[in-house]
């Protein structure tokens, strides 16, 4: 969505997707093409793959650590965020505590 003079900012459209939760990963440990995409991981595997709600929403119970979320969109693995240390849409899982992320798939928006 494109905000502007009189124009009110989207909210999106919610989209079924599989999800992908790997050990942190840094940029370094993958192959980036362009506009978020992921072509290879380098000697990491996801810890647990899953497929989200036709509404967008998942929900996966972790071990205690530090995850990277990759979405597998038609074109490949898309992540678009990351820390100031390069790694890939950082998220910490902490002992009996739940968190909300929320997954912006940003490829094809217009600016």
């Amino acid at each position: 969505f494109m905000p502007g003079p009189g124009k009110k900012n989207g909210s999106g459209t919610p989209v079924e997707r599989e999800v992908l939760i790997f050990p942190l990963l840094n940029l370094s440990q993958v192959e980036a093409g362009d506009n978020g995409f992921i072509t290879s991981v380098r000697e990491a595997k996801p810890v647990k793959t899953i497929r989200t709600e036709k509404d967008g929403t998942f929900c996966v119970s972790l071990p205690v650590g530090r995850y990277s979320v990759i979405v597998q969109e038609p074109k490949g693995l898309y992540a678009n965020v990351s820390d100031t240390q390069n790694n890939i849409f950082p998220v910490n899982v902490q002992k009996n505590r739940q968190s909300t992320i929320r997954v912006e798939i940003t490829h094809q928006a217009v600016f």
